[in-house]
């Protein structure tokens, strides 16, 4: 296995685990059972993803190893043992689901680019694996998409992808590459959440 391989595999089992969490405290603010808790999870650490990897042409990610179902498990598990402990953290489910986002926008890159993809289609790519699977996850709960709210949140993804693809042209090494993009996904988001940065919204007549 290559060692672009290596870190994919590692960064989506991360972003995996994160937007399961980001899932089921979604799930658990509208009072849903464990199961229904581990539904909201896996619909958005996988959906995403494989959006993305059917576009490739390729089997889903999901399907060739347990390992992101023992995974989204793994975070059930997590938010029902620290279920007390997480409840006096404000935004707890947005700190996860913003690095739920960065990371699989990391990962829907360089997957594409495994594919032979140019970088505008991978950061394309990088922006549905990071932001789909969150849509999914607000149908399954009946809200709002984000990615519709005024909030930065595609756009965040998208800034990252950027930025990956600016240090890989300059012949940057895949380790700061990987670490610049998280950061600015990360931070333009915090940022934006913080300070109610957002793009103009469309008016009607």
């Amino acid at each position: 296995m290559e060692y672009n391989e290596i870190v994919t595999q590692i960064i989506e089992f991360l972003g995996t685990f994160a937007f399961a969490i980001s899932g089921i405290r979604h799930a658990a603010a509208k009072h849903f059972d464990w199961f229904g808790g581990y539904v909201c999870g896996i619909a958005v650490a996988i959906g995403g993803g494989t959006i993305r990897d059917v576009m490739l042409g390729t089997t889903p990610f999901w399907m060739t190893n347990p390992i992101y179902m023992i995974c989204t498990a793994m975070a059930l598990l997590f938010v029902v043992v620290f279920a007390k402990h997480m409840e006096g953290l404000r935004n707890t489910w947005f700190v996860f689901d913003t690095l739920g986002l960065a990371l699989f926008t990391i990962a829907g890159i360089q997957k594409s680019l495994l594919f032979g993809q140019p970088y505008w289609v991978a950061i394309i790519m990088g922006c549905i694996t990071g932001s789909a699977g969150g849509v999914i996850r607000d149908v399954l709960l009946n809200n709002e998409p984000v990615i519709f709210h005024r909030e930065i949140y595609a756009m965040a993804a998208v800034a990252g992808g950027i930025i990956y693809w600016l240090f890989d042209y300059f012949g940057v090494t895949i380790e700061v590459t990987v670490i610049s993009s998280f950061l600015v996904t990360c931070l333009i988001r915090f940022l934006a959440v913080r300070y109610h940065l957002s793009l103009p919204t469309l008016k009607d007549e």
